[in-house]
């Protein structure tokens, strides 16, 4: 098994960020399937301000080439990104359209 985390920010706005969070208290089963049919296990995001943090713990199936493919050929995610993207900006540094950023480990005890 492979951990990943990611971080994101949330557009600075209480209402929107409560709105999210509601959003994430009722995920669509459609999003739930796409997350575990690419191959992760587990996934929990956590939230400090509007500053998101996402660890994601993958089997050996899992690709975020073959993620993103999939994603891209799915309406209902698309659906939802398009949803989201109304709460979420790109992290200072991020490419034209970069959402979530792979974060690099630094220590491990």
């Amino acid at each position: 098994m492979k951990r990943y985390c990611l971080a994101l920010d949330l557009i600075h706005d209480e209402q929107l960020i409560e709105e999210y969070k509601a959003h994430h208290k009722a995920v669509w089963p459609e999003i739930k399937s796409s997350i575990t049919d690419s191959g992760i296990e587990n996934m929990e995001i956590y939230l400090f301000g509007n500053r998101l943090f996402m660890i994601m713990d993958v089997n050996n199936n899992f690709s975020f080439e073959a993620k993103g493919k999939a994603d891209d050929e799915n309406t209902k995610v698309q659906e939802w990104e398009t949803l989201m993207w109304k709460y979420q900006q790109a992290l200072p540094g991020a490419k034209p359209g970069e959402k979530w950023i792979l974060m690099d480990q630094i220590f491990k005890l």
